[in-house]
């Protein structure tokens, strides 16, 4: 891989707070599933930025509606009446086929989170001042704010901070009867992903997600699906919740759904719709024009081009080329997933090594857990495309080998 030059390198340790650990490449253009270093050296891109761009890099169809409405106004303040930010929330209703939807929008998963996180507070508050409580799985992963912190299910990006308070009960992701157990008359909230994105793309089992979703009807609190990762088609439908038997009462929306401009979005129907009123939420940024033509544009587009089908169907693919590694490669054990949100698990903890291994041919994936690879391709990613890959993560499994 071209490496980035020493001077980027000094100038980021002198100028960055140390939060990321970084791949020695640097990235200067796209376009579809290709990325360029600065060397002129072409990737495969399996990754796109985190389940972000999922139209691939620089779709004309975003660029043209950002360079627009950049032209005409980018920034008001939602004091303020913009028709893009009507325009995306009548848009996101239609897509989640919730008629009486309505959204607040804001800029990443985390704050979808917090947001939705005072939504049922506010929820709860209404029928009773101790209904405050939060039920979350183990594994999830809601952001890294303070409250969606708390909301994550991992003690060990918890640890730094503490304390974090009491008002959340984590459960096993795949345990419905302690979840059951932990819901009662003060929880305002249960927490779910369709798929645990960064808890190594575990699908979460359809008995627990009844199980919540029951829960929930039973103590009056609200069933909320975190989508930041699994939404806007990634799954091969247009929101994760829509592969389950369940449906939830508000969704937290991100990532794709400006294919890399930060937006987030709580969207909420019934009760939940109604729990917010003047003055409890706001947002300098959330919503703005450019962010929000942005997202219209990928809507649009992927309803245009059948890119839900087309990653379900990419998906099927993606998943098969997965297996013939796991058959074929003894460091390699199986696959799990759904859509275009897939991982090859391994029988060593060396992900890490695998991914390294990976980019160094020109490929582009995650280390998500020590034992994990994650892939997400954009949902524009092509057959051949997904042979190319099998092949370079072929040989960077060859070169890693089985430890002894």
């Amino acid at each position: 891989m071209g490496a980035p030059s020493a001077s980027i390198v000094d100038r980021e340790a002198d100028a960055l707070l140390p939060t990321y650990p970084r791949y020695p490449v640097e990235f200067v253009s796209g376009r579809g599933a290709r990325l360029v270093d600065a060397d002129g050296r072409e990737y495969l891109d399996f990754l796109s930025g985190l389940a972000v761009t999922s139209l691939g890099h620089s779709h004309p169809a975003v660029a043209a509606a950002v360079a627009d409405q950049a032209a005409r106004l980018v920034h008001v303040s939602n004091l303020y009446y913009t028709a893009p930010q009507v325009d995306l929330a009548e848009r996101l209703r239609a897509t989640l086929g919730w008629p009486d939807a309505k959204a607040f929008l804001c800029n990443s998963g985390a704050e979808a989170n917090e947001a939705a996180i005072k939504l049922a507070r506010r929820h709860g508050k209404a029928r009773d001042p101790d209904k405050v409580g939060v039920v979350a799985l183990r594994g999830g992963f809601h952001g890294r704010t303070l409250a969606a912190l708390a909301l994550t299910g991992n003690p060990a990006k918890h640890a730094p901070y503490q304390p974090l308070g009491d008002w959340v009960t984590h459960v096993p992701h795949d345990d419905a009867a302690a979840l059951v157990a932990a819901v009662d008359d003060r929880t305002c909230a249960v927490w779910v992903e369709a798929v645990q994105g960064e808890g190594g793309v575990r699908p979460v089992p359809d008995e627990v997600l009844r199980a919540a979703r029951a829960a929930c009807d039973r103590v009056g609190a609200l069933l909320v699906c975190d989508e930041v990762q699994t939404g806007v088609g990634r799954l091969g439908a247009w929101y994760g919740w829509q592969t389950t038997p369940v449906e939830p009462d508000v969704v937290c929306l991100a990532k794709a759904l400006a294919n890399g401009l930060p937006i987030g979005a709580v969207v909420a129907r019934g009760a939940a719709a109604s729990a917010f009123s003047t003055g409890d939420h706001a947002s300098t940024f959330g919503g703005g024009p450019v962010v929000c033509a942005a997202a219209l544009a990928v809507l649009e587009t992927m309803g245009r081009d059948g890119l839900v089908e087309r990653a379900r169907h990419a998906g099927e693919g993606l998943a098969g080329a997965l297996w013939s590694l796991a058959d074929g490669h003894d460091l390699a054990t199986g696959v799990r997933g759904r859509g275009l949100l897939q991982a090859l698990t391994l029988r060593e903890p060396v992900a890490p090594r695998v991914t390294s291994e990976a980019l160094g041919r020109g490929l582009v994936v995650n280390a998500v857990t020590p034992d994990a690879v994650r892939l997400a391709p954009p949902l524009i990613v092509g057959d051949d495309e997904i042979t190319e890959m099998t092949g370079l993560l072929g040989a960077a499994l060859v070169a890693v080998g089985v430890p002894s």
